[in-house]
């Protein structure tokens, strides 16, 4: 299997007359986080859930560490926070963790999930209790038991406060800095500077630019003006 955990080759993608995905060439790297950028529309959810393997691309190909998307032994190497995901508001923060470990063949230990995604101490609250930052940690805690080497997060902090949100970068930073990966999509831009190594930014399926956040924001005075330049109609 492919230390390489993601890579996208001349990947399209049509749904009816729109065309989400034209040739996209996207490949992430162990040890960096990488931030997709677009307005909606721009194909963002559909090479998200091509990487899943929910959906088949229309022509070209999709590794998941050198495997297909769907297959089991690459797909228990990831794991995902997705916009919309919803739990069982009764079940207690180890009692989900303990569910979540049962479904992978090596699982990071449970006390090793609860610190690393920062819920020392509410591991007996139920989930419908916490605050929305505390529940958007125990998604990234369900997304850590498998011990992954890939995360998918798609927009994981919207809708947090300011404090909620610089927690969950600190909890993925040191996700990344141990050798893993992150495929990160968000529509704030001081979160992909913040966070990526790289920002590839995508405009009707197709890549329009890509490089380091500094590389991307050139002589704009900030990543957010450099980006509407390139999606500008």
């Amino acid at each position: 299997m492919s230390n390489t955990p993601a890579q996208f080759t001349k990947v399209t993608k049509s749904y009816g007359a729109v065309e989400a995905l034209r040739c996209l060439d996207l490949t992430i790297h162990p040890g960096e986080t990488v931030a997709l950028l677009g307005a909606n529309g721009a194909g963002k959810t559909t090479t998200v859930r091509t990487l899943l393997g929910l959906v088949r691309p229309d022509s070209g190909e999709v590794r998941l560490f050198g495997r297909d998307p769907r297959d089991a032994s690459a797909r228990t190497r990831m794991g995902a926070v997705l916009q919309i995901a919803r739990v069982p508001e009764t079940l207690r923060v180890r009692e989900h963790i303990h569910l979540f470990s049962s479904y992978y063949p090596d699982p990071m230990p449970i006390a090793d999930v609860i610190e690393a995604a920062g819920l020392t101490g509410l591991e007996q609250r139920k989930y419908g209790d916490l605050s929305g930052g505390q529940q958007k940690r125990v998604l990234f805690a369900l997304a850590l038991c498998g011990d992954p080497d890939l995360l998918v997060l798609d927009e994981p902090t919207t809708g947090l406060d300011v404090e909620a949100r610089r927690a969950l970068w600190k909890q993925i930073r040191a996700f990344v800095a141990r050798g893993k990966s992150v495929l990160l999509t968000t529509h704030y831009l001081a979160e992909a500077e913040a966070l990526a190594h790289r920002v590839v930014v995508l405009d009707k399926g197709a890549v329009v630019a890509e490089g380091t956040p500094s590389e991307i924001k050139g002589e704009a005075a900030t990543l957010e003006d450099a980006f509407v330049e390139l999606v500008a109609v």
